[in-house]
């Protein structure tokens, strides 16, 4: 704020002696400065002015030195577009921290939660205004990867225009109640009456396993509006919905008892996409086939391979790459190669492994050299699988993207 000062009014002090204003009169008495002077003075002062301006800003908000291998000195401010306290905020806290301790110059860590449309907002004020020198890190997850896939029109974001630190997955296993007549994976189809299915929204991380359902032909209807998974577990106890899908955190507590007692029959996980992007037995769940495999025992031969293609790009993006890590595009290569480098050795320490295990829910936190290519291209989905996923959600649950 600028205060304005009565010249006449004022006391200067010089060497610490105080020196009285001069009499008016005897200013009138002075002759009138040189013309050329005085705006010399002026133009002086002006650029004097600029200068103050410019450097105390700097001085006030000092660019930041990440590009010399040391982040000493700094905080990072970690978008986290989630509530907080929820799995995603606590995956992202305990990553995040354990990051910047590991950091040259162990950087400080300040996480905000922005949770406003379901994690679109802070996804759009991050892409918008984050810092371009790696001291602010953006959080994705299945919530914000889904919208942008979808292409939902409050998304302002665009991964293409992000480059990523680290990535970690999840996986999810689909199970189904006994006494609905379900013993195993051929009780999907060719059914007297479907099976219920019990999701959240269509357009959240339910999408992949309706995917699945329509691979396999699945007689399912669903109903949607639960509050979370844990709810659609209690309904299918209840005997009030048939099938579910529970991810690999949940899985444990959630579904062994029941299939220990025989009340659910567990019947395929949704898989993983290896490096070479096919799809794969979840690691966590060996014994479980995937998707592909179910379609084959149904069926005697591989999917359709567009519908294949479809669900694949699905599962890559909401499952083998669900959370990861993101700076702005422009952020220096050094500042992103510090943060990546040290992930990756971090991800490889046993003690952080064992530390970290619950939390990263049996899955390897992915920092490799070539994790921007492989996640890349996960995340260029091709027009034609947006344009199945659309039809599907508007054929079979009445959903319409504007």
């Amino acid at each position: 704020m600028t205060q304005h000062v009565d010249l006449e009014d004022v006391t200067a002090e010089t060497d610490g002696s105080a020196v009285p204003t001069q009499d008016p009169q005897a200013a009138e008495d002075r002759a009138a400065p040189n013309p050329r002077l005085a705006a010399a003075v002026v133009a002086g002062f002006a650029a004097l002015a600029v200068g103050v301006s410019v450097l105390g800003g700097d001085l006030l908000n000092p660019a930041a030195s990440t590009t010399d291998g040391d982040y000493a000195g700094e905080t990072v401010e970690l978008m986290i577009p989630l509530a907080e306290g929820g799995g995603t905020d606590t995956w992202a806290r305990f990553v995040a921290t354990e990051l910047t301790h590991e950091v040259p110059g162990s950087p400080g860590l300040a996480p905000v939660n922005d949770d406003g449309g379901e994690g679109i907002l802070g996804t759009n004020h991050f892409m918008s205004s984050a810092r371009t020198d790696g001291t602010e890190v953006l959080v994705s997850t299945a919530s914000t990867v889904v919208p942008y896939l979808l292409d939902m029109p409050a998304v302002r974001y665009d991964f293409a225009e992000l480059r990523p630190i680290l990535a970690n997955g999840t996986g999810a296993v689909v199970y189904a109640r006994s006494a609905a007549g379900v013993t195993g994976v051929e009780d999907l189809v060719d059914r007297d009456r479907p099976l219920v299915f019990g999701g959240i929204a269509a357009t959240s991380l339910d999408l992949t396993t309706l995917l699945a359902f329509d691979l396999l032909g699945a007689d399912v209807e669903s109903t949607f509006g639960f509050e979370g998974r844990g709810p659609v577990n209690l309904a299918l106890q209840r005997g009030e919905v048939d099938i579910d899908y529970q991810t690999t955190s949940s899985y444990g507590p959630a579904v062994e008892p029941l299939v220990e007692d025989g009340t659910a029959v567990p019947l395929f996980s949704l898989g993983q996409v290896d490096e070479s992007g096919e799809i794969v037995r979840d690691p966590n769940f060996p014994d479980l086939p995937t998707v592909v495999e179910v379609y084959e025992e149904l069926n005697g031969e591989q999917p359709d391979p567009d519908a294949l293609a479809t669900y694949r790009a699905i599962l890559a993006l909401t499952y083998t790459y669900q959370k990861a890590l993101w700076v702005p595009e422009d952020t220096p290569d050094e500042a992103l190669e510090l943060l990546r480098s040290t992930a990756e050795d971090m991800g490889a320490d046993p003690e952080f492994q064992e530390a970290a295990a619950e939390v990263l829910g049996g899955y390897p936190l992915d920092a490799s050299p070539d994790l921007a290519e492989r996640i890349g291209d996960a995340y260029r989905v091709d027009d034609s699988v947006r344009e199945d996923v659309l039809e599907l959600l508007e054929t079979d649950h009445d959903i319409t993207i504007d």
